[in-house]
């Protein structure tokens, strides 16, 4: 896969797995999730889904002093919660990001696929995760048979999320940091912009007085979804309000 380093998973945080996992369901049309006995070690549950190729996860706590319990204290609600790349080197990006000062709060090294969480007071706005994947097509995190649920999605992968920081433009420099690329700073538009994976990470400034966090995310698609979905809208790129 030579489309590294890409956004391969978003998640949301939400209360209620089974209705904000149900929205999604109803409004791409998705299958079945993966549910990950694994993020029990993190005090949650969760609903993993394939759009095309990347990931849309939920996940819940389901016991009291979880991170994802304390972040939406802090959003005032659902919201948007973590952002995945996968990049080609495991070992160079966990060197890049030691030298640029950014702490780890978690990292796990499996045969298939390796994890290295963020400190989010370093890089804002989510929990930011660099992992790899081999082979670079596989990822355990979305389950053994995600290929066939994913296959028959009409509605593709990630193309874009927004971050909204207090500080736009600083921020994005602390992202394109762990990812070892620019980002691109014209006066208020702040984006990076992973251009081998066709994919945008728009910055921008905290429009409500709600924490930062992600609040968009658009994926492939020729129709026109517009959805408020788990404090996160969701948008195809169809949508006529997609620029």
């Amino acid at each position: 896969m030579s489309n590294l380093p890409r956004l391969r998973q978003v998640a949301l945080a939400a209360h209620d797995l089974g209705a904000v996992s149900g929205e999604l369901q109803k409004t791409f049309g998705w299958g079945n999730p993966f549910n990950d006995p694994g993020v029990g070690e993190f005090g949650l549950e969760n609903s993993v889904f394939a759009a095309g190729d990347t990931f849309i996860e939920v996940v819940s706590p389901v016991r009291d002093g979880t991170a994802a319990g304390r972040y939406m204290e802090r959003r005032g609600g659902d919201s948007g919660y973590m952002a995945i790349f996968q990049v080609p080197d495991i070992k160079a990006a966990r060197k890049r990001i030691a030298g640029s000062g950014i702490r780890v709060v978690w990292q796990v090294n499996l045969d298939d696929i390796a994890g290295t969480h963020l400190h989010p007071k370093d890089v804002p706005g989510a929990i930011v995760s660099i992992d790899w994947a081999d082979p670079p097509e596989s990822w355990r995190w979305g389950g053994p048979d995600w290929k066939e649920k994913g296959a028959p999605n009409e509605r593709g992968s990630i193309k874009r999320i927004t971050v909204e920081l207090n500080e736009p433009a600083a921020g994005a420099e602390r992202w394109a940091a762990a990812l070892g690329v620019a980002p691109t700073i014209r006066g208020d538009a702040v984006s990076i912009q992973l251009d081998t994976a066709g994919q945008t990470l728009r910055f921008e400034r905290l429009a409500s007085d709600r924490e930062e966090g992600i609040t968009e995310v658009v994926l492939e698609g020729d129709d026109a979804i517009d959805a408020e979905i788990g404090g996160v809208r969701f948008r195809t790129e169809g949508s006529v309000a997609v620029p």
